[in-house]
C-alpha cells in the first residue's frame, strides 16, 4: 500500500532488531506518562499511539518495567500526590483531581494500598514527619513502596 508522498520502510531485521525497537516505544510510552501523568490516559490510547496493541503494550512493558502501564501511571500520580498533599493546601479531593484522578474513592483506595495510609492521614502526618526537609529529600524519603514489595523487604530483613 502506497500512498503520494509517502515512503513507508518494510520493517525488517532480526528478533533483536524488533526487540530494541519494541524497547524504543517502550521508553516513549514511560516517558509519556511521566510528562501527561494529569490527563486522561489509558492503555488502548497509549497503545494505539506506539502503534502497538494494547495487550502487546502490556505484556511488554510489564516484562521491562515490573508492573503493567496502568500500575505505573498510578504510581506516578500517587507520588505527585504526596507531593501536593505534603505542602499541605490542597484538600484530599482537590488533589485527587489535580493528578488526573476522576474518582475519589479510587484514588483514596490506591493511595491506601501504595502508601499505607489514607491520603486524609498522609496530610496531616506527612508536613510534620518532613517539616524543616529541602522537597527533593522528602521526595526521596517517602517514595511509595508497593505492599508486596515493603512485605518482600521486611521478610529479607528478618
Amino acid at each position: 500500500m502506497s500512498r503520494p508522498g509517502v515512503t513507508i520502510a518494510p520493517v525488517t531485521g532480526t528478533p533483536a532488531d524488533q526487540h530494541l525497537r519494541d524497547l524504543a516505544r517502550l521508553r516513549r510510552v514511560r516517558d509519556r506518562i511521566d510528562r501527561e501523568y494529569a490527563q486522561p490516559l489509558d492503555v488502548e490510547r497509549l497503545a494505539r499511539d506506539a502503534h502497538m496493541s494494547a495487550g502487546h503494550l502490556s505484556r511488554q512493558f510489564k516484562l521491562a518495567y515490573g508492573e503493567s502501564p496502568y500500575a505505573y501511571l498510578m504510581t506516578r500520580r500517587i507520588e505527585r500526590a504526596m507531593a501536593l498533599l505534603r505542602r499541605g493546601d490542597l484538600s484530599v479531593t482537590e488533589v485527587c483531581f489535580a493528578v488526573g484522578c476522576s474518582s475519589l474513592g479510587t484514588f483514596s483506595t490506591r493511595f491506601a494500598e501504595l502508601v499505607g495510609v489514607p491520603p486524609s492521614v498522609y496530610r496531616r502526618d506527612a508536613a510534620l514527619e518532613t517539616e524543616g526537609m529541602p522537597s527533593c529529600v522528602a521526595k526521596q524519603v517517602t517514595r511509595p513502596i508497593r505492599n508486596r514489595e515493603a512485605q518482600g523487604t521486611r521478610q529479607q530483613l528478618a
